[in-house]
């Protein structure tokens, strides 16, 4: 007797026609059931390959498929260019993501299926230095323990470049992302500043404040450059670190070239750049303006995170600490080089100058997710 089963053989064999013709020529020496013993496998196994094989070739031997040929649940040609139009759409969205945010039925294997079919998949583009995992630790900290924050230059990014010189959209980008929940807050102004850090971290630590965050030894973590720390060879404090250790804040600046530090606040980074600056065509600064804040309020309040058990930042916030506002996950980004004008000439009105978004789905994500 086989002392191995004849499925192991199949599935471990690289080529199971060969097996299949032994099978064959035993059964033809030795008769039907004793070949069948041999081979750990039943008379109706063996039977099923005699008839099958074509003597003096190996044709018949084949695996076939056991798909239904008029399968009741095929795929039809609307899902299938519904699938396409989708990877069109967010080229940087994978088939788990796309099937999950828009409930599509069709499996995540037919998805890629179809996209390799049409030429769609590609390779996504990753950074050179691999970024250390640290999901567990940083879970395990507390809500608002650290703050990330940094700028992106704007202007690499092909899709978006031609808008900034058309329409004089900004060209950097000033991010600030909550380690723990992923709570995310954007500002936008053509060039990096010491004063425009310190004003775009003054209008997010008031509006913590006002929604009820606690940030008494909190952490607000930058790197070196000049925009957080000023002059390398300063003697003073820079005006950021005097603004957040006047909240109760710590300013933590990460070593030189450890990039990975900032690897939350990074991450975003390349999210944004996916999901936003590829995708959106822009007619001016409000209409980028009212996109942005729709992205950001999406990214906050609907977008399910996987590294976090695909949860929202505002559902963590929301397990995590009820008492803080709804209103935390809803900051809209602004144009921070007017802020500052706006701010030397008297203009604000509100303490952080909150700006409405000027978007038609605002009012229904916000009701779907203060609920």
């Amino acid at each position: 007797m086989c002392p191995i089963s004849y499925y192991t053989m199949m599935r471990k064999a690289k080529d199971p026609k060969y097996i299949r013709l032994e099978i064959v020529r035993t059964a033809k020496e030795k008769g039907i059931k004793p070949t069948a013993r041999l081979f750990g496998t039943t008379p109706k196994t063996v039977r099923k390959w005699l008839a099958r094989w074509i003597p003096g070739t190996l044709q018949g031997l084949e695996e076939k498929s056991r798909a239904p040929g008029n399968p009741a649940r095929r795929i039809s040609e609307k899902q299938r260019e519904q699938v396409i139009k989708l990877k069109k759409q967010l080229p940087s969205w994978g088939a788990e993501r796309i099937k999950r945010d828009f409930q599509l039925f069709l499996s995540e294997k037919a998805i890629r299926k179809i996209w390799s079919q049409q030429g769609l998949l590609r390779r996504k583009r990753r950074k050179h230095r691999t970024k250390r995992d640290l999901r567990e630790l940083k879970a395990a900290w507390k809500l608002f323990q650290q703050t990330d924050a940094d700028t992106k230059d704007l202007i690499d990014i092909p899709e978006f470049w031609l808008a900034i010189q058309q329409l004089g959209l900004p060209k950097v980008q000033y991010t600030a992302r909550e380690v723990v929940s992923g709570l995310q807050f954007l500002g936008y102004a053509q060039e990096r500043s010491l004063t425009l850090m310190n004003l775009f971290a003054e209008r997010i630590i008031t509006h913590l404040k006002d929604c009820g965050v606690k940030l008494q030894d909190c952490i607000w973590q930058t790197d070196n450059g000049s925009e957080n720390i000023g002059s390398w060879n300063a003697r003073k404090d820079s005006i950021l670190t005097k603004t957040v250790q006047a909240a109760g804040m710590v300013h933590n600046t990460i070593p030189p070239s450890a990039h990975t530090w900032q690897s939350d606040v990074e991450t975003v980074h390349g999210l944004i750049e996916d999901e936003f600056y590829e995708i959106e065509r822009f007619t001016g600064r409000i209409n980028f303006l009212a996109k942005a804040s729709a992205y950001n309020l999406w990214f906050n309040v609907a977008r399910k995170n996987s590294n976090k058990g695909y949860k929202t930042p505002w559902e963590i916030i929301r397990e995590r600490d009820p008492s803080i506002s709804p209103r935390v996950a809803i900051l809209p980004p602004v144009f921070l080089d007017q802020l500052f004008e706006k701010k030397l000439n008297g203009d604000i009105q509100r303490g952080y100058d909150v700006i409405p978004v000027p978007y038609p789905h605002r009012g229904r994500i916000l009701r779907w997710f203060i609920r």
